[in-house]
């Protein structure tokens, strides 16, 4: 592992999606601010030890927006994050996920793929056009945010090469500190554990775990291996979708039993770490530490301390993944690879990934059918 200026740059790269959900959940939901960090902290560096590669560490996005939109308590949250630790560690452990893996054709994950970074650019769309109310920067115009963003967005993309999101995260946390430097309490924030019964339960499985499981499945997992093979060809050799699935299942049920955020990894993630100059655990170890430091030694005021960060290069950053995310589609070849891609990418974003997954497979199926009959030319 390499703790250098690029691996530092790639550590920070993520937290893009991060902090948004982060703040909102502890803002809006009522979870205790070192709840919410530790079990990201401890998946990050448990992933820098069995990975040793940029393997990231994202909130369960799907899950965290209907809780954050619902304002569901942290009682429902917790749940969540205690059924998806248990089917995922079991998943993982059994080798189920592995086995069902090799059913899925590229083209498939590459629509995987679209439709995360899509879906990343439409978060940054959101951060600078109707900032959440919770951050310094609710009251800052679309006509000022947009045009900072993309400065932003321009510098991740043009100076990808040297360590620049070090210095755009650096920047935005001074800005941080001198917004938010009367909220910085020491110590850890109180860590309460969650009350549940049946009725808890059976809301956080038909609410919140149903939505997020297809979006795990084929993006936590499946995609999330791939874009490693693709980055980092043999080395990625432990990055198979069973050891994803074990490791952020295990850290859920964490999160499950301290009230805290519920945690993934995520194919998108790991092109931002890639892309700001990531490539050993060592990006993974030192955003895993530091988001330990700040879990318990200045839980008490992160709420309003993450808050104070300038959304604009958030924003940025969030959306120079997307966009470099996006182009792992340049592998495709032939036209009915790229088609199927960007059918299921279409289908992800406007309606469902489960769906679009499950028609990709079902249309990917018909065709290898047919080319086995005669029906269809090898090479269409």
């Amino acid at each position: 592992m390499r703790f250098d200026r690029r691996e530092l740059a790639g550590a920070v790269a993520d937290v893009g999606v991060l902090v948004p959900i982060a703040v909102a959940l502890i803002v809006k939901n009522g979870l205790s601010p070192t709840a919410v960090l530790l079990p990201a902290a401890l998946l990050y560096l448990a992933a820098a030890a069995a990975y040793r590669l940029p393997v990231p560490v994202q909130p369960l996005k799907a899950l965290g927006a209907i809780a954050i939109a619902q304002g569901l308590g942290s009682d429902a949250i917790a749940a969540a994050a205690l059924l998806m630790g248990a089917i995922f560690l079991v998943l993982g452990r059994s080798g189920l996920i592995d086995r069902v893996a090799v059913f899925f054709p590229r083209a498939v994950i590459r629509g995987v793929q679209l439709t995360v970074g899509i879906l990343f650019l439409k978060i940054a769309w959101g951060l600078v056009t109707e900032p959440p109310a919770a951050f310094a920067d609710a009251a800052l115009a679309a006509e000022t945010a947009l045009p900072l963003a993309l400065v932003v967005l321009g510098l991740a993309l043009a100076l990808k090469r040297y360590p620049v999101a070090l210095v755009l995260v650096g920047t935005g946390a001074v800005v941080m500190l001198a917004r938010g430097a009367g909220a910085a309490d020491l110590g850890p924030s109180a860590v309460a554990f969650p009350s549940l019964d049946a009725a808890t339960f059976w809301t956080a499985l038909v609410v919140l775990v149903v939505p997020q499981l297809p979006l795990s499945f084929a993006n936590s997992c499946l995609a999330t291996a791939d874009a490693a093979r693709v980055y980092f060809g043999e080395r990625a050799e432990p990055v198979r979708p069973g050891r994803l699935a074990t490791t952020f299942g295990s850290a859920n049920l964490l999160a499950g039993a301290i009230g805290g955020m519920p945690v993934c990894h995520g194919a998108g993630g790991l092109t931002a770490h890639v892309a700001c100059g990531a490539r050993t655990g060592g990006a993974p170890g030192a955003i895993g530490a530091t988001l330990l430091v700040l879990a318990l030694g200045a839980g008490a005021g992160l709420g309003a301390l993450l808050a104070a960060f300038p959304l604009p290069i958030l924003a940025g950053l969030l959306a120079s993944a997307g966009v470099l995310h996006i182009g792992l589609l340049r592998d495709l070849r032939g036209a009915g690879a790229w088609a199927l891609a960007l059918a299921v990418g279409s289908v992800g974003v406007a309606m469902n990934l489960a769906l679009a997954v499950a028609l990709g497979l079902a249309a990917w199926w018909l065709v290898e059918a047919a080319r086995r009959v005669g029906l269809v030319p090898r090479n269409a």
